[in-house]
């Protein structure tokens, strides 16, 4: 089942930052990168964070979770969290599509991941995400943009 998560439920919230750790974690092995805000971010940072999250739950426990934010007409996802031991099930996928269900209205669609992370870039290529480019945010490790445009139907 997915829902959305109600950060001011701190138990809750506390098993998303301990979800978000697990997941985080496997990505910093890809890349090679130990220093990921969300591997560092506080109870009370993640509570305060302006971003909409939605978890995915297998019975009563959370399994996954996706966070966004919207400006205009645009959506950036900025987490995508799946704890280890439930990788491969389809989780991400269910998650993301979900995101773009509640917010179809939007035209643009944009998110980035570890260059490094091949099954994270996968995700969103097979979900109709175009790759935009490498960016290096410190020395040696770079993001990968991507985007997804509606097209405006005549």
């Amino acid at each position: 089942m997915i829902k959305v998560i109600d950060l001011q439920n701190r138990n809750l919230a506390k098993e998303l930052l301990e979800l978000q750790r697990a997941s985080y974690l496997i990505e910093a092995e890809l890349i090679n990168f130990f220093e990921i805000p969300p591997l560092k971010e506080s109870l009370e940072e993640l509570i305060e964070c302006k971003e909409t999250f939605l978890g995915y739950f297998e019975e009563k426990t959370l399994a996954g979770a996706i966070s966004y934010t919207v400006e205009g007409d645009e959506l950036t996802i900025c987490r995508m969290i799946v704890h280890p031991a439930h990788f491969r099930k389809g989780i991400a996928q269910k998650l993301l599509s979900e995101v773009e269900s509640w917010n179809s209205q939007l035209s643009v669609y944009k998110v980035s991941t570890g260059k490094d992370n091949p099954p994270a870039k996968n995700l969103y290529l097979k979900n109709g995400f175009t790759f935009v480019s490498d960016f290096e945010v410190v020395p040696g490790l770079y993001i990968s943009n991507f985007e997804k445009r509606k097209v405006e139907e005549a």
